[in-house]
């Protein structure tokens, strides 16, 4: 009896649970780096370098880099993912389903709001991120990009994930 209670509680573990793990810690990573990233670019560029002049639009050099960044966090996120995973499918799958669940849950054009006021001072970080207007297309992309990075991140691309030497 205790042996089939212990079967059942290693399937659980193999899985539900370490696929769960697997892809959280994926997100978390694609998470921290872009954050990181975009924080110290902020830094760096300041509200000039990132926005457009007199508006709240991003510049181009800040979408260029959001392309950039944002594919490399998550392929760093999918190779966190299937390093956590070992041999499973599931978790890489969950965290390309998270990506594009999160992503599209963000992109409402029959709500976008009024544009605000043009930019008249240097904003701090967190005013910057709650009023910055990035393109639409931008936003639609997004997710496309992080499920490219995902997909070659997790070695998916090949149908299994690859060999832990890869």
């Amino acid at each position: 009896m205790g042996y089939f209670f212990m079967s059942i509680l290693r399937n659980i573990v193999r899985w539900i649970a370490r696929p769960l793990f697997s892809a959280l810690a994926g997100y978390a990573a694609m998470a921290f780096v872009i954050a990181a990233t975009f924080g110290l670019a902020y830094l760096v560029l300041g509200a000039d370098g990132a926005f457009a002049e007199g508006t709240w639009a991003v510049s181009g050099i800040w979408v260029a880099m959001s392309i950039v960044v944002g594919l490399g966090a998550a392929t760093l996120g999918g190779w966190v993912c299937r390093r956590v995973a070992g041999g499973t499918l599931m978790a890489p799958a969950l965290l390309v389903a998270a990506v594009l669940l999160l992503g599209y849950s963000q992109v409402s054009p029959t709500q976008e709001p009024a544009d605000p006021a043009p930019r008249t001072h240097e904003p701090g970080m967190q005013e910057a991120m709650r009023t910055a207007r990035q393109p639409t297309w931008l936003m639609y992309l997004n997710p496309i990009l992080g499920v490219v990075g995902v997909v070659l991140g997790s070695g998916l691309v090949n149908g299994t994930p690859r060999d832990e030497e890869g």
